[in-house]
């Protein structure tokens, strides 16, 4: 187990709806211990645990959401 914080570039998010979606769908995922997500930055700072999940599962899933990513 080896707990990683990755920050993720986003496109798309327009209000705090939309920052409680990309919040939502990455808290969702198997291996994600934390997700904070930042409207005025178009960010999200994920802690998970990289035995479980990776950047490109978690980009992929942010990108199903209907936003852009950047790894």
């Amino acid at each position: 187990m080896s707990i990683v914080s990755k920050i993720f570039n986003i496109q798309g998010m327009m209000c705090e709806g939309c920052v409680s979606a990309v919040k939502k769908v990455l808290e969702e995922q198997n291996g994600v211990i934390s997700a904070q997500v930042v409207l005025e930055a178009n960010t999200a700072d994920v802690t998970y645990d990289d035995a479980v999940t990776s950047p490109h599962v978690l980009a992929q899933k942010i990108t199903e959401a209907g936003y852009d990513c950047d790894l």
